[in-house]
């Protein structure tokens, strides 16, 4: 998925120590398995500190690199959480948070550096103590650093919450104005979202000012009791979470929500028996039987819109449009086709239709040269030195394309199928479950 852009001897032979660990002994006592147990702890961490190390390496030769061309500050930082996002497998956003605690590790806080190095701290621990001295000035930082960290014993045994409580008290005694100075603007924060959960549930969060939170679930839980009181037969947390629908939306019962929602199904699951999934962008998969009884329920009116796919590989049919902007019809079969952002290990929501090739370098407006991205994606793909062309592509193959970033290192994008009907070939071996 991420090749590599070059001959490269370090990473060449930091592989070479990481394929000797499949050679460890699995035949151990109890003793020398935890011992194990324990080294591989301290590996993570002081691999953890290399990486960090690297990563603030990197960002700074990018930076200086771009700035000796003259361009402004904006354009030598962009681009760059995405291309940490893609080394390590994980969304811009998450790249964005990995670039800046090893910014912090590296310039600011070298006692904690140092306790990951030799495995006293875990990554998730050093991480707490950057975010909890995020607000501070570069030499309160550095005093919180050198108290809790420059001897090992200060924090051996400390637990997440003991840490986090240590490095706040701290924090709290050196600048009290800039925690209050925090707390106040992450007020400004404040939002509610959603994400898929499990077995076709969703979280919908809200963050709030904590006396705004507390009130509100406090009183979720006073009128549930009530409810309970009264002989309902659902649990206290199932009447709770009624009640939240039904007073946000406004409606009589939380099950009368209107359903509007997009879904895509195989034209055989939808009118037959056949195994299937659906799949409702922006979620996921989900039971086909599971549409066809929302389907049931519901008295929404119901509009069908067919999509045109490759029976064998699931690809979507193309379309074209002339026009530099994306119509609403082709936008919304990119939508269809992609589901989320389609760069590698990012799972933000679908948010601009890309040209994958811009169009200032000539690229189409056509189906083949359209992905559905993330705004920060697509921004990214912007950045000096990025690029981005459609795969040749033969007539019911998956839409894929190849990002090229400003090292040379390439990533493949490859289109989900739609959803199709199973074709299941089950063993003709019955399965035989041991005894307890």
């Amino acid at each position: 998925m991420f090749e590599s852009g070059g001959t490269l001897a370090e990473a060449d032979r930091i592989t070479a120590l990481w394929a000797e660990m499949a050679n460890v002994d699995r035949t151990l006592s109890d003793a020398e398995q935890a011992d194990v147990i324990l080294v591989l702890e301290k590996v993570k961490s002081g691999c953890a500190a290399l990486q960090a190390e690297v990563t603030n390496q990197f960002a700074k030769q990018r930076r200086a690199e771009r700035a000796a061309r003259g361009l402004s500050k904006a354009q030598q930082e962009m681009g760059i959480p995405s291309e940490i996002g893609l080394a390590r497998q994980c969304s811009p956003h998450k790249g964005s948070q990995h670039l800046g605690f090893a910014r912090a590790l590296v310039e600011e806080m070298p006692h904690t550096l140092r306790q990951l190095e030799t495995g006293d701290l875990t990554e998730w621990r050093a991480t707490i103590l950057v975010r909890e001295t995020g607000c501070l000035s570069k030499e309160d930082r550095g005093i919180v650093d050198r108290e809790l960290c420059s001897d090992p014993a200060t924090l051996a045994g400390k637990g997440d919450n003991q840490i986090k409580a240590a490095a706040v008290a701290l924090g709290a005694q050196l600048d009290a104005e800039s925690m209050v100075r925090r707390a106040r603007k992450a007020e400004a924060h404040r939002c509610v979202t959603s994400r898929p959960a499990p077995d076709t549930m969703a979280y919908l969060t809200a963050l709030l000012p904590m006396k705004q939170a507390v009130t509100v679930h406090a009183t979720l839980l006073k009128d549930a009791a009530a409810v309970v009181a009264a002989g309902d037969e659902r649990t206290k947390s199932q009447i709770m979470a009624d009640i939240l629908v039904e007073r946000v939306t406004g409606l009589a019962t939380a099950s009368a929500v209107p359903v509007t929602i997009d879904i895509v199904i195989s034209d055989e699951a939808l009118l037959t028996d056949k195994p299937s999934a659906a799949e409702v962008p922006g979620y996921g998969p989900i039971p086909a039987d599971l549409v066809k009884q929302w389907l049931h329920d519901s008295d929404a009116m119901v509009e069908l819109r067919r999509l045109y796919a490759n029976p064998t590989t699931g690809a979507l049919t193309a379309m074209e449009s002339k026009s530099r902007c994306f119509r609403k019809g082709l936008l919304r079969m990119t939508r269809f086709r992609d589901r989320i952002c389609r760069t590698p290990w990012c799972d933000a929501r679908i948010k601009h239709g890309d040209h994958v090739e811009s169009a200032e370098s000539g690229g189409a407006t056509t189906l083949h040269n359209s992905a559905g991205l993330c705004e920060a994606c697509n921004y990214a793909k912007e950045a000096d030195g990025w690029s981005a062309k459609p795969d040749t592509q033969q007539p019911g193959q998956l839409h894929s394309y190849t990002i090229t970033t400003p090292t040379g290192h390439q990533c493949r994008s490859i289109a989900p199928a739609l959803p199709m009907p199973l074709t299941l070939q089950r063993s003709g071996v019955d399965r035989v479950d041991s005894a307890a």
